[in-house]
């Protein structure tokens, strides 16, 4: 008897580890699915110091109206580092609607609804940047939080030139194992949060040296036809 309820014990606590470490390995996997025709939010954000209360009053004034809109807040990253600009947002986010039509009709009755909309913003985050892309087809990608996972936001300078660049850094980033998760191209920004790439992707490495290793080739491509970037590494 005692030895069939030392066999229990030891078989209950294997299975608690077993689903600790399956639960912990599935955390690190953050996992988003759009259908063709929802919209993607990304947001860039820095929040400022002790607004824990506002972005309280904040939830309760603007979250029911885009919740009727049908707003989805996804999963967020915390930007660590800024490799090649001076700007550096604290956050990076997702967002879902399920359509566009849903998503521009918030703009457009959200300040009617709550009139201190924008100042509740500028009150809650010194740094408020938004872009959103409509869904061609469907679109899923997952992020492992394991790895080191880096956003390249390019703007073009010439059109031509730009598209030998992308190309070039495409085949590079691929044989120097990056992989990339996501590419959004054509969104949409608006006034006071405008932020607009016409490139975004999010690429994933196995680690820290295998990303400087392509960062440095990279640095040395031709680059007349970008006329700006930010690139921001995500945990």
């Amino acid at each position: 008897m005692a030895l069939m309820r030392l066999l229990k014990s030891t078989l209950y606590i294997l299975f608690i580890l077993g689903a600790s470490i399956s639960l912990h390995s599935q955390s690190n996997f953050k996992k988003f699915n759009f259908k063709k025709g929802e919209v993607l939010d990304i947001l860039l954000l820095t929040t400022k110091p002790e607004s824990g209360k506002l972005f309280q009053r904040y939830k309760e004034t603007i979250f029911p109206v885009a919740s009727k809109r049908s707003y989805k807040p996804q999963t967020g990253f915390k930007i660590t580092k800024s490799t090649q600009s001076s700007f550096q947002p604290n956050h990076f986010l997702f967002g879902k609607w399920d359509n566009i039509k849903n998503r521009e009709k918030f703009l457009a009755e959200i300040e009617t609804k709550v009139p201190d909309f924008h100042q509740q913003r500028r009150d809650i985050w010194s740094i408020f940047n938004m872009t959103y892309y409509e869904m061609l087809d469907d679109t899923s990608f997952t992020i492992n939080t394991d790895k080191y996972n880096v956003i390249t936001a390019y703007w073009k300078k010439d059109t031509e030139a730009f598209n030998t660049f992308k190309k070039e850094w495409l085949r590079k980033s691929k044989n120097k194992g990056g992989k990339n998760i996501v590419v959004l191209t054509n969104g949409t920004s608006t006034l006071g949060y405008y932020y607009n790439p016409d490139y975004l992707v999010v690429t994933q490495w196995d680690n820290k040296t295998a990303f400087d290793v392509f960062y440095n080739e990279n640095l040395k491509m031709n680059h007349k036809g970008v006329k700006d970037v930010q690139q921001f590494v995500i945990n």
